[in-house]
Formats: structure tokens, C-alpha cells, sequence
């Protein structure tokens, strides 16, 4: 399936489960069926599997910032509304808010082969605003309360300036150990850019 929103110069494909994926009056809706994730456990067997989880991506060209509002209808543990970026079949990254395991919190993803997985902090409440950033080979993820200030929450890459240009950008929904959860995007935006200053605030 290919989905246009207005906020965005390129369209969105699906990718992994079905992930009903529709958009109305500026939201986009997710929902991530029982027990679908997108990792694969560092203590796990390098040629396993990858689990997996609904995604709807697009490709953005050349220096961008990818920023959304995430709201989730947390139901159990690791419940998560993602921004995502796929290079590879085992290089990727998520920037979640997720239920971790008992509050709301920012953590992040980055897989090369295997998966790391970090906690930033925790937020009160069913909402905040996440933004996913690329330069050249580089992305960084920030998280923000309120939309303006943003908190810098990791820098990476993943292989060469080459493989950065090619990846897949947008959004994912997962529920690792529950029954399936519902996640909307709103406040949508796409700027052409990287920003001025990674730690800040802007």
C-alpha cells in the first residue's frame, strides 16, 4: 500500500504486518498487533530472524528533519510509538516512546547485526514530540515536551554516506509482549534541513 499526507515531498509504503494504516484531518494511525516488535536481542543468534512489527516508509532526499507528536494507547510493557530508519536488514534504528516497562519513556534502538537498546528519560503523559534528523552519514534523535525545545538524544550511523542517503524514513508501531496497541502521528512535519545546534535546544 503507498499513502500521500500532505506534510511530506515523498510517499510512504507499508512494510512488515499489517498495520491499518490510515490518515485523516492531519493524524496518521497505526495500530501494532499482539506481540509484533522490530528487534533482534543481543544475546541472540546472529542468524535468526529478525522479529517484526508494522512500518510505513518513505525516502526522503538528502538533509532532512522528520518531526511528528507520537500519542499511545499504552496497554502493556514496551508498547511503542516509533519514528524509524531502515538501511539494511539488520541495520536500522528506532527512536520510541514507549511504556518501559511501567512509564512512558524515550529510548532508543540502533541495530548492526544486533540490537543495543537505551533509556533517555521518562515523560508524563500519552504524548510527546519526537524528530529524527540526517546529514551526510549521520542521523540523531531528539524528543521534545512541547514541539519547540528539543532534548538531543543520541547521534550514530549506519554504514557509509551512501547506505544514509538510501534509508527508509517514517513511522512504526510495535507491542512486544501485549495484545496490540494503537499509535497516532500528528503535528507532522518535514524540513529540509539538519538543525542548527544538536544540543541547544533548537
Amino acid at each position: 500500500m503507498e499513502l500521500r499526507l500532505p506534510e511530506l515531498p515523498f510517499p510512504l509504503r507499508t512494510y512488515g504486518p499489517d498495520g491499518h494504516w490510515s490518515y485523516e484531518d492531519g493524524t496518521l494511525t497505526g495500530w501494532a498487533g499482539p506481540r509484533q516488535d522490530r528487534f533482534v536481542p543481543p544475546t541472540g543468534d546472529a542468524l535468526e530472524p529478525a522479529s517484526d512489527a508494522p512500518r510505513l516508509l518513505g525516502d526522503p532526499v538528502g538533509d532532512f528533519q522528520l518531526i511528528a507528536r507520537v500519542t499511545v494507547g499504552f496497554e502493556a510493557a514496551f508498547d511503542a510509538g516509533v519514528l524509524y530508519l531502515h538501511v539494511g536488514d539488520r541495520e536500522w534504528a528506532k527512536l520510541c516512546f514507549e511504556r518501559s516497562p511501567d512509564e512512558p519513556t524515550i529510548c532508543t534502538v540502533v541495530t548492526r547485526g544486533h540490537s543495543d537498546d537505551a533509556n533517555a528519560f521518562v515523560v508524563t503523559g500519552s504524548s510527546v514530540w519526537l524528530r529524527i534528523s540526517r546529514t551526510g552519514a549521520a542521523f540523531a534523535f531528539h524528543a521534545s515536551l512541547d514541539g519547540e525545545k528539543w532534548t538531543f538524544v543520541r547521534i550514530f550511523s549506519l554504514g557509509d554516506e551512501k547506505s544514509a542517503a538510501a534509508a527508509h524514513v517514517g513511522f512504526l508501531a510495535q507491542s512486544p509482549v501485549g495484545e496490540g496497541c494503537v499509535v497516532t502521528y500528528d503535528g507532522i512535519e518535514f524540513r529540509p534541513n539538519w538543525p542548527q545546534g544538536l544540543r541547544d535546544g533548537s
